[in-house]
């Protein structure tokens, strides 16, 4: 099986290397067909590994030795369980599709070649991060999908917005990554080692302050990643990015990470159960907070990544409760209905000449019949409606939420469910229903490639399918590494009173969006002026507070740093030194003049200079020598 994993794993660098090699040659199709085999490939191995798994085996690697340093023994080390492989199908699975959709996608693009270059070494580090057996490996995986990440936002350099982006996202990163580093560096100097098993068994021999700071330490690297407040102002702007890469990045993989970290590191989390609290409660305000600001963005990809940083809020709810099973498995079920919404987005954006606001849409079910059936479905599943995917884990968490008595919890979970279902259908009924409004503007709409579409295909069955048929295997197999618990609302009257009652909630959210906006709709560019429509519309402010608390000052302070210290001091000094050299050459380059007489004349200047240092040399030897006596 070690083969597989080494397939698996790099496939995606090989990929990546080939579309290098044309990085800077006009489009080749061929980079793209290589690059999507070569990610097929990498799903079939881990496809692969997935049956051998379930079967109740592990595959573990040791590649060779990366660090050894005293007693420090860190090797190229990866591990195919239970957990790392349900990554492992979501990241081949999401990444294979999206590099197929990319070839019609980026297909008049002068940067084709490098797209898929950057596209495949993302999936490397990704798969690097959730395949490491030890969490400096992890670290790497995750500095590279941070990389990675930065050249996808900022792909179109030539704007500014997507360079400003692509900054953003990675200097917010940056900071929650440092905070990583120092929980990687407290488990070493406690443990003295850094491979999950080791740290895992003997997490629990450390002083519990310890390891409540382990824990804090790693959350807020998760924090960064995934997002959470209030490392969360870099996801919306990421959506710069050219549109795979939001399906990939922003939906799948990528964000999902910080999920990632807290359900691996579950035997950690499990012993500090306030923390996990603190995870839970700031995953259902993120939940509530984004599901807000979605409510009433005029940006189609916008609204789509506010939903992204919503269900990672449920994901944190359900992971910080300890049902780390549960938070994976919705992970798992989102990346399929979420990338299909993003590519969905994408079609949208082509056939409207990358038209971004819903209001200018309107009717394109008619020259979009199929791109309509896909979002439709997508946004189904995102509310959570039986018996599609999202139903089955979002439901879960609800039930997660109430079991353990958090109610306040869970009533803001159900709020969310019922705002994720209008926003949800608000974009669906703005886009593909009502008056075809981008008449007005001249543009005549088209259907996506046809290969583009069937690519899109395998997304909307796992988006149906996903829950009902996966949840059994998935739970046998992943709960032989998660805690194997099962969270049941054993009143049946309540149970059912609950989900239909959740199920009623979100379909009337449903109902109200499509009778407020699948309709004639006026082209209206101004934004609403009410009070809380405008806290709404500007993110309640936040990018202006830190705008205001950090950009500006540090401007200011840059400026002051650059004016008064390196001009006046560092330059100052440097230039200084160059001129004193400069003038010294200046007055002795008459001694190279080439006149015998005057070079004489130096050689005794120099033999005196040489005698009397010999002289004055040896009067204070004799001196000392006396002074010893």
């Amino acid at each position: 099986m070690e083969i597989y994993l080494y397939i698996a794993l790099f496939a995606p660098l090989a990929g990546s290397l080939f579309s290098a090699l044309f990085g800077a040659s006009p489009k080749t199709s061929v980079t793209g067909i290589v690059a999507s085999g070569l990610l097929f490939i990498s799903f079939v191995s881990s496809a692969i590994l997935l049956d051998y798994v379930m079967m109740g085996h592990t595959v573990h690697v040791e590649m060779m030795t990366w660090i050894a340093a005293g007693d420090l023994y860190i090797p190229f080390g990866f591990v195919v369980d239970q957990v790392s492989v349900v990554m492992m199908m979501v990241v081949s699975i999401v990444s294979t599709i999206v590099h197929i959709y990319s070839i019609g996608y980026m297909d008049h693009d002068k940067g084709f070649n490098r797209f898929f270059s950057y596209l495949s070494a993302f999936v490397f580090s990704m798969m690097i991060l959730v395949m490491s057996d030890n969490f400096l490996g992890l670290f790497i995986g995750w500095e590279g999908v941070g990389l990675c990440s930065w050249l996808l936002i900022g792909f179109w350099y030539h704007k500014e917005s997507a360079t400003w982006a692509a900054n953003e996202a990675f200097i917010m990163n940056r900071i929650a990554d440092l905070s990583m580093l120092v929980g990687i560096f407290m488990i070493y100097w406690n443990i003295g080692s850094l491979q999950y098993d080791v740290v895992f068994a003997e997490i629990s021999n450390l002083p519990m302050p310890i390891i409540t700071w382990i824990g804090i330490f790693l959350f807020v690297g998760a924090m960064g990643k995934s997002a959470q407040f209030p490392l969360h102002t870099w996801l919306a702007d990421a959506m710069e990015g050219p549109t795979p890469v939001s399906a990939l990045i922003h939906a799948a993989t990528m964000v999902t990470a910080g999920v990632y970290l807290v359900v691996r590191a579950n035997p950690i989390y499990g012993l500090i159960p306030e923390v996990g609290t603190a995870i839970a409660s700031l995953g259902a305000f993120v939940a509530m907070f984004a599901a807000t600001m979605a409510l009433v963005n005029r940006d189609m990809k916008r609204i789509v990544a506010y939903s992204t940083l919503s269900q990672l809020g449920y994901m944190f709810v359900a992971a910080g409760l300890g049902a780390y099973w549960v938070a994976l498995f919705h992970l798992m079920a989102h990346a399929f209905f979420k990338a299909l919404l993003f590519l969905g987005a994408g079609n949208v954006m082509h056939a409207m000449h990358d038209e971004l606001d819903p209001f200018k849409m309107g009717g394109l079910k008619k020259s979009m019949k199929f791109t309509w059936i896909l979002m439709t479905l997508a946004s189904v599943a995102l509310a959570g409606i039986y018996p599609l995917a999202g139903f089955f884990s979002k439901d879960l968490i609800l039930e997660v939420a109430f079991v353990e008595q958090h109610y306040v919890l869970y009533t803001v979970l159900l709020l969310t469910a019922g705002l994720t279902a209008f926003y949800s259908f608000r974009l669906v009924a703005l886009i593909f229903h009502g008056n075809e409004r981008h008449l007005k503007y001249g543009i005549h709409p088209h259907e996506a490639y046809t290969f583009m579409l069937y690519a899109m295909a395998p997304l909307a069955v796992l988006a149906v399918i996903a829950g009902m048929v996966f949840k059994t295997p998935y739970y046998q197999m992943v709960t032989h590494m998660l805690p194997a618990i099962e969270y049941h609302i054993h009143n049946h009257t309540t149970f059912w009173i609950m989900t239909i009652g959740t199920q009623l909630f979100v379909i009337t959210a449903i109902a109200y969006a499509y009778k407020k906006y699948a309709k004639a709709v006026k082209v209206d560019t101004k934004v609403e002026s009410g009070f809380f429509y405008q806290l709404l519309y500007n993110q309640y402010y936040i990018p202006k507070i830190y705008d205001e608390l950090f950009t500006k000052p540090y401007r200011e302070l840059s400026k002051v740093a650059w004016k008064q210290i390196d001009l006046k001091i560092v330059d100052a000094t440097v230039d200084g030194i160059a001129n004193v050299i400069y003038r010294m050459g200046e007055k002795t380059h008459t001694m190279q003049n080439g006149n015998l007489s005057s070079m004489l004349r130096w050689m005794v200047i120099g033999l005196v200079v040489l005698l009397v240092l010999a002289i004055a040399f040896t009067v204070g030897y004799n001196a000392v020598t006396m002074r010893a006596m």
